[in-house]
């Protein structure tokens, strides 16, 4: 009997140092310094009735065949071409907006008194990813007001082997890759700030090597030893 517990005791070791040889400290910022970068409300959602990148547009130009298309589309720059016009900034404007900076660049040099409208015929569909220990990882649609409590809930919230500390949150931030660590547990229980979540954003739940290695241990090891290890 003593031999089986030690056979267990060194097993169950074995398995809780592995996980600590695996896994190296996690660098990202945490607490105050990850709430800075990823705060709890964001003036970045982009509003609904401005143009976002991946729309499609349709531009009328009376009298001007050429330029009127239904093909119009805002490229990864948040930009179009229009003949004549050049390039235009367009995403973040509202569709009056950008009509009134085509009048204006037409108008200047090519037609006189333009005629212009701009109508949005096809909505892009803005998206999140979430990965690593959730029960259906998968890329879910990015909607005002959406968090990291709901994005992971949309993932069918955290698998039993999941490490709630570890929660990370990915971001392109002025064309450089940002991320931050927070405490899953501590949001849920509303000691710390639930941070927003946007198009584009990557969400990656952790992995507890303590808890795999316990979870296969259990799967593996004999039932008839357990029961006498517990006894």
């Amino acid at each position: 009997m003593t031999k089986l517990v030690a056979r267990a005791a060194i097993a169950l070791g074995v398995f809780a140092c592995t996980g600590c040889e695996h896994a190296g400290p996690n660098r990202l910022p945490y607490g105050a310094e990850a709430e800075k970068i990823f705060p709890a409300t964001s003036p970045a959602q982009p509003e609904d009735d401005v143009l976002r990148v991946g729309d499609r547009l349709a531009i009328r130009v009376l009298g001007e065949p050429e330029l009127t298309s239904d093909l119009y589309r805002v490229d990864g720059n948040g930009h179009i071409q229009v003949p004549l016009a050049g390039e235009l900034p367009a995403a973040g404007l509202k569709p009056s907006e950008l009509r009134d900076e085509l009048v204006r660049r037409l108008g200047s040099r090519f037609i006189r008194n333009p005629q212009v409208a701009v109508i949005v015929t096809e909505r892009s569909k803005t998206t999140f990813t979430v990965e690593g220990d959730v029960k259906e990882p998968g890329i879910f649609e990015a909607k005002q007001g959406t968090t990291l409590l709901s994005a992971v809930a949309q993932a069918k919230s955290p698998n039993e082997i999941a490490k709630l500390d570890e929660v990370m949150i990915f971001r392109l931030i002025n064309g450089q890759r940002a991320g931050a660590r927070f405490n899953l547990a501590d949001i849920r229980r509303g000691n710390a700030p639930d941070p927003q979540v946007l198009a584009g954003d990557t969400v990656v739940v952790g992995h507890s090597a303590l808890k795999g290695a316990w979870r296969e241990f259990l799967q593996t090891a004999p039932a008839f030893n357990l029961f006498y290890i517990f006894r």
